[in-house]
């Protein structure tokens, strides 16, 4: 059955970041900065984005994953009732939203422990978290210890096995579809929650919405614990193996290093995680951009082509479509999340040839989206620097021809289908094989996306 967020491709937004909002949110009033959140969503569509993963976005203490209150939009950025319009004007454009879920550990503000701190031992939320004990002493020197996400002490491990922090943050979730219509959330360090907690998760959302989506950062590990039949637990998670090959496996001229991570997880005839469709991206708000990675700029074109065509449903993050920059300095993540006005920028980059080939490839993954969401992936040709892969159903085709060298090439590839004519998609050019085989001249840094639809 066709879902919308097996089709999308996603557009990342960091709010707290891109609207240049302080980082410390000490002010009183409300700040309505989503006018400028507003903005984005013409360009979103513009460029082939059919969805948004927005967040955090729920009023916290200092980066948003610290959380005060699950249920007001954080001040910083407006109120519910900008959300409400946001998420209104998003679907209008045919655009789904989805937001950041913090359930793992809640701020050091949220009421449940601040209750703590006044009553002690005879608070009734001394449950809600996790290791506390009133014998030992934390860096805050609360008089007491508790257990934190990686010995982050403004961040304390909520404890999930309890009943009624599970009902609370269930009844977050349903306060959240109920006021602000969203479609779906991605779970914050789902490798650190609870897998009947999110097994109940599924069970509330799904029957609360049908096609409600519940997607979890995973960096480790066999992400098919988290998807299992895909009917109990979520439906997706962060594919961060494909994301490490997608620029070591160009800075170091070596494609094996993509074609095995895509035949280990997805092949036919042994892939681990076959029929499961996991979240791709090449940068988000946690790790450097892109274009800081790749020691040749121009490899940007091929990395984004694999990205659009390779098994997976594809994320932009906000600014990479134009290939800005971003490093982490030391523990710092803010460069990775600068404030950007769109406007000025669009006019600046209106020549970008990085952003005219993510919209060119936004808009060719809508037309193919059946043939990149459902179609069978096969390995047609693999070198160190040259790959070609097929992705097709029995109606359409796809061939796909990267080149990570600093020289033209011409590779021969054999096709899926040789009975039908191939049309390179970009410049419309017809290319019809010859012994069941195509010969594809390739640009440096270059790629080549040929297809056809058709019955047979």
């Amino acid at each position: 059955m066709a879902t919308w967020y097996e089709e999308a491709v996603f557009y990342h937004m960091y709010p707290i970041g891109m609207t240049g909002a302080p980082r410390q949110n000490t002010e009183e009033g409300v700040v309505h900065r989503f006018e400028q959140l507003d903005k984005w969503l013409p360009h979103i569509a513009k460029i082939g984005c059919t969805a948004i993963y927005i967040g955090p976005l729920f009023e916290s203490s200092t980066h948003g994953y610290d959380t005060r209150d699950y249920k007001v939009v954080d001040r910083r950025l407006g109120d519910n009732e900008d959300f409400i319009r946001f998420v209104k004007k998003a679907h209008e454009l045919d655009i789904k939203v989805v937001v950041d879920g913090v359930f793992n550990h809640t701020g050091r503000e949220f009421f449940a422990f601040q209750d703590i701190q006044r009553n002690r031992e005879h608070s009734q939320y001394c449950n809600w978290y996790k290791g506390i004990n009133f014998g030992w002493d934390n860096p805050y020197h609360d008089g007491f210890g508790y257990e934190a996400w990686r010995n982050c002490f403004e961040l304390v491990n909520l404890n999930l096995w309890e009943p009624a922090v599970r009902e609370y943050l269930l009844g977050v979730i349903d306060f959240w579809i109920d006021t602000f219509d969203i479609d779906g959330i991605r779970l914050d360090c789902a490798d650190c929650l609870e897998f009947s907690f999110m097994e109940e998760m599924r069970r509330r959302t799904s029957a609360k919405k049908a096609d409600f989506w519940l997607m979890g950062e995973v960096i480790h590990g066999d992400y098919s614990r988290y998807i299992q039949d895909g009917q109990r637990m979520l439906h997706s998670v962060t594919n961060y193996e494909l994301h490490k090959g997608l620029y070591s496996g160009h800075n170091d001229h070596n494609y094996f290093e993509i074609a095995h991570t895509i035949r280990r997880e997805f092949d036919e005839n042994g892939g681990i995680y076959r029929g499961m469709k996991l979240y791709s991206f090449v940068d988000n708000h946690d790790v450097d951009r892109i274009i800081s990675k790749i020691q040749n700029k121009e490899h940007i074109y091929p990395i984004y082509t694999l990205l659009y065509t390779l098994p997976g449903i594809p994320s932009l993050y906000y600014g990479s479509e134009w290939g800005i920059e971003g490093q982490k300095q030391g523990g710092n993540d803010g460069p990775l999340r600068p404030a950007v006005n769109l406007e000025e920028v669009l006019e600046a980059k209106k020549d970008s040839k990085i952003l005219k080939w993510v919209t060119w490839l936004g808009n060719m993954h809508r037309e193919y989206k059946e043939c990149l969401a459902y179609g069978r992936y096969r390995e047609l040709l693999l070198t160190n620097r040259q790959y070609a892969f097929a992705r097709f159903t029995e109606d359409e085709c796809l061939v796909i021809a990267v080149n990570n060298d600093e020289q033209e090439v011409s590779v021969s590839v054999p096709v899926p289908r040789q009975d039908m004519n191939y049309v390179n998609l970009e410049t419309k050019e017809e290319w019809k094989p010859e012994n069941g085989r195509l010969q594809i001249r390739l640009q440096a840094a270059g790629s080549v996306v040929l297809g056809f639809k058709g019955k047979k």
